[in-house]
């Protein structure tokens, strides 16, 4: 598919559940829709902004994070006009084919693992932890990168197996670091990073850089720091809210079509994610 925007012409060379990627001669465009995914099952009902608060929350970050690691943002300004706030001009990247995870508390799939095995990704935890429980330390928890069905646990050896020991090793080192600068900056402004997924490429010249979003509401779990008790389910500003809303319809089994969206908890949702977004980068939303 070709489309002419803004005076080029652009090429759609991969459609996402929530991502479109663009070619644009050498470069990519990185356009966040409004789309909603849970369960890997992208929901009917958009969420208004979802995609531009995403964009201006990753460009934020990928500044703040330029000392650690390079990343693949050529501009967040020039797009298609018709993009404008959502896209991101790019770097082409061979993206690895890891996710990579670090988790300083326990939530999620990682809280479920250890229920099961008192491992996450072959990492042992201490015994008695509970929902929400920080960990003695940040921890490295990567999975597969399934492009069907669901991501699974995977532990550092396999990753080493995957892309090599001098890779891994410094992606472990990489992705933990970025989650330790990141928590450390929320944690200023009352926010607590739970845990947080991020994706790596490689550069022409061989050089690993971080790609796709960083740190924001799709890819994190943010918790207001005031609020943290852990044992229970903690007040989620990040896509947590509409996956915990999802799993109170009953007559719906995770395949698609997903079930519409409440007005009420688009507009929740919407709240969250800009109030994230304030309190992290200082700006208003406009």
């Amino acid at each position: 598919m070709t489309s002419a925007l803004g005076g080029s012409t652009v090429e759609l060379i991969h459609s996402g559940k929530v991502r479109d990627v663009y070619q644009d001669g050498d470069d990519l465009i990185l356009v966040a829709s409004d789309r909603v995914s849970v369960y890997d099952v992208v929901l009917p009902t958009p969420v208004p902004d979802k995609g531009k608060i995403l964009t201006q929350l990753s460009l934020w970050w990928f500044e703040q994070l330029a000392d650690v690691v390079p990343n693949h943002v050529i501009s967040g300004t020039d797009v298609p006009a018709e993009w404008a706030g959502r896209a991101i001009r790019c770097r082409r990247l061979e993206m690895l084919p890891v996710e990579f995870i670090a988790r300083g508390y326990l939530a999620g799939l990682g809280l479920k693992e250890y229920e099961k095995q008192g491992t996450v990704s072959g990492v042992k935890l201490p015994e008695g932890l509970v929902e929400a429980s920080r960990l003695p330390e940040p921890i490295f928890t990567p999975t597969t990168k399934a492009t069907e069905g669901h991501d699974e646990f995977i532990t550092y050896a396999d990753v080493v197996e995957e892309i090599g020991a001098e890779t891994a090793d410094r992606l472990r080192e990489l992705t933990l670091e970025i989650y330790r600068r990141g928590a450390a900056v929320a944690a200023e402004r009352g926010i607590i990073i739970a845990d947080t997924k991020l994706e790596f490429g490689r550069a022409a010249d061989g050089t690993l850089v971080l790609g796709d979003e960083v740190l924001t509401s799709d890819s994190s779990r943010f918790w207001p720091a005031d609020e943290w008790q852990p044992g229970r389910a903690q007040h989620a500003l990040d896509k947590q809210f509409v996956r915990d809303w999802s799993s109170t319809v009953t007559d719906w089994d995770r395949t698609p079509p997903g079930p519409a969206i409440p007005d009420d908890v688009v507009e929740a949702t919407r709240a969250r994610y800009i109030e994230v977004y304030e309190r992290l980068t200082g700006r208003k939303w406009e």
